[in-house]
């Protein structure tokens, strides 16, 4: 989509950031914040249900959830989940070190930090929360970032607790981990003026360089998340949740926007067609007997566990289901999303993509008779027990009617190429309600000041640091200070105290060169990377054996560093070592090197690196070449002398 393009759908981002604190401790108990990677040592099951709001309101999102009928069952640990997470205790006081950072943060994008923190209650009962709600406290009020051109203005600043991870879905029932339940996220929200798909990349960007600035934060995967909020003109405020990857957020915005574009493309032809709301009807025929012997091996699959088969016609909707809202999804998709989560049936037929699927011409056309389908109309068939082909084809109806809006407000999920699907419904303004459970917080004046004592150094003020202190080249410098990598770098240069230079070309060349080499460098965890910088900060390996450690981790991700090293043979090698395979190498190239004489040194250097190379260092190699090379030389001309 071109940059005009976007311009004239008036496209509006506002973008929520979610990211792990690196606290000691739970907001709401003094349980350690790190997840497990072993089985659970017990487990139990809960029943979550919605309850009205204060003014007799259900939530429609909770209701959406509790619709499903699913049991949840809980994972958890002696030493990372307690009764907090259980709901079996009260919460307890809001952990301050969490707070403090994000007050931190808060002040970092001059935001209004709050008079008092009152922790609020907001409801989900999608199973992540033992309690049913997710508790949330409002840190901060305004604030902003500037970019180059631009200034974005934050709205909000909290401070909230993660929600517990799935690990398993087997039908109605859903495995949830405990250990993550409770791990302090700060929520960053931006105010919806984010106009292209590429600025709210950079927008991700930046507020997240910030978080990795303070050196408070967690890092990897799923640490941190970011719920994106697009609209153009005439569409609708569509919420898409948990955007892990940066790299998505502006495919995943242009997607959207091409998507609603579409969607109200669609309901323009419907409007011009002269649908009305009341002609779509649920108003369904069996056709069990016209599919009975068809050679569509999805239904022939249902029948045999007792399904039957329900079709509906949608008036005038004829070439529109099949139409691509997003690449390689359709108004069919659409429809078939609604299907699967509000009746739990795997999808749908429609007419727009018949005869296929082992579904014949003449199949159609007698489901065409039967439900009096005529030129401009379409049909949709579903397979599945009565009522769950009720569900479907009433969800079926309902998206359908939605069609005449444009773009229905609901809440969507990415997808990995960049498109998405269909989550849940919006939640109202309902779920919202005190904690009872928690006393409030004053800041004061004294806390901001001591906050204000300790803020980190802002990029500007980085960028000259490395620079001048760890003689970092403008250009690598400035690639360090976007970096993804940017604590991480502080972190071992500062322990460990390795070359600043190897470290950040390693993590900003190396690693980007074997990704495009192929090798799945994503696999190489930040751990991984630390104890391959330990095993150079000790000698055990030179910094040239970096890329090759790399390389083997990536294709091994579950081995050890120690066993990368002995399976390379990659044990660093001693001086006198050294020194004999520069004499061999100088001996078996004899004749070469008396006629090139001082000159042959880089041609041995290649052939002495390519035996030892990540064994020991250049430099050394470069001095001890030199050393043989002279000793050599000297040698061969006492002999002629004689």
């Amino acid at each position: 989509m071109s940059e005009s393009f976007i311009k004239e759908l008036g496209l509006k981002v506002g973008i929520e950031f979610h990211q792990m604190l690196n606290t000691k401790e739970k907001l709401f108990c003094s349980c350690p914040t790190m997840l497990k990677h072993k089985s659970a040592e017990f487990t139990f099951e809960r029943r979550l249900r919605p309850t009205m709001s204060e003014l007799g309101e259900v939530d429609p999102a909770a209701l959406f959830e509790f619709k499903k009928g699913k049991r949840y069952v809980y994972e958890a640990f002696s030493d990372v989940t307690c009764l907090v997470e259980m709901d079996e205790e009260p919460p307890h006081e809001l952990n301050r070190e969490a707070l403090e950072i994000a007050l931190m943060i808060a002040l970092m994008l001059k935001s209004r930090p709050v008079d008092e923190v009152h922790v609020m209650r907001k409801i989900v009962i999608d199973g992540s929360n033992t309690t049913g709600f997710q508790r949330t406290a409002l840190v901060a009020l305004g604030g902003y970032l500037d970019l180059p051109n631009k200034r974005i203005p934050i709205q909000t600043i909290c401070l909230e607790e993660d929600a517990a991870r799935k690990v398993d879905e087997r039908g109605e029932i859903v495995v949830y981990r405990l250990d993550r339940l409770g791990i302090p996220l700060i929520e960053i929200a931006t105010a919806p003026v984010i106009t292209s798909p590429e600025e709210a990349e950079v927008v991700a960007f930046k507020i997240g360089q910030l978080l990795r600035i303070t050196g408070r934060v967690k890092r990897g995967i799923g640490t941190i998340r970011q719920d994106l909020n697009v609209s153009i003109r005439g569409g609708a405020k569509i919420e898409i949740k948990g955007v892990q990857k940066l790299e998505l957020i502006r495919k995943i915005v242009e997607y959207e926007a091409l998507r609603q574009y579409n969607l109200l493309k669609i309901k323009e032809e419907l409007l011009k067609r002269g649908v009305r709301e009341e002609e779509l009807k649920e108003d369904s025929v069996d056709v069990t007997d016209v599919v009975r012997d068809t050679k569509s091996k999805i239904i022939r699959r249902a029948l045999r566990k007792g399904a039957i088969v329900l079709a509906i016609k949608l008036p005038k909707f004829r070439g529109l289901l099949g139409r691509e809202v997003q690449p390689g999804r359709r108004l069919g998709t659409e429809i078939a999303d609604r299907v699967r989560f509000y009746a739990g049936v795997g999808g749908i037929f429609h007419s727009d993509e018949l005869p296929g699927y082992g579904i014949t011409e003449e199949e159609v056309e007698e489901i065409k008779r039967r439900l009096n389908v005529r030129d401009m109309d379409a049909f949709v068939i579903v397979a599945a027990t009565k009522d769950k082909c009720e569900e479907a084809l009433k969800a079926v109806v309902e998206r359908a009617r939605e069609a005449l809006i444009g773009v229905p407000e609901e809440t969507r999920a990415p997808n990995p190429d960049g498109t998405t699907r269909f989550s849940r419904p919006r939640p109202g303004a309902a779920r919202m309600y005190p904690e009872t459970d928690i006393r409030p917080i004053r800041v004061t004046q004294e806390m901001i000041d001591k906050i204000k004592k300790s803020l980190p150094e802002m990029p500007e003020e980085k960028l000259e640091r490395f620079i001048k202190v760890y003689g970092l080249s403008e250009e690598l410098a400035q690639r360090m200070i976007m970096s993804y990598y940017l604590d991480l770098f502080e972190d071992i240069v500062e322990r460990l105290k390795v070359p600043p230079t190897i470290v950040a070309s390693t993590l900003e060349n190396t690693l980007r060169n074997l990704r495009r080499e192929g090798y799945p460098v994503e696999n190489v965890s930040e751990e991984k990377l630390i104890e391959i910088f330990e095993a150079v900060a000790r000698g055990r390996v030179s910094k040239e054996a970096i890329a090759d450690i790399i390389k083997y981790i990536s294709n091994h991700p579950m081995t050890t560093i120690d066993k990368a090293i002995e399976e390379l043979g990659l044990t660093r090698m001693t001086l006198e070592e050294l020194r004999a395979i520069v004499r061999t190498v100088i001996e078996s190239n004899r004749e070469r090197v008396l006629k090139m004489g001082e000159r042959a040194h880089g041609m041995l250097m290649g052939r002495v690196m390519s035996k030892v190379r990540g064994r020991i260092d250049g430099r050394i190699v470069s001095e001890v070449v030199k050393d043989e090379l002279a000793k050599f030389m000297s040698e061969a001309n006492e002999v002629v002398a004689h």
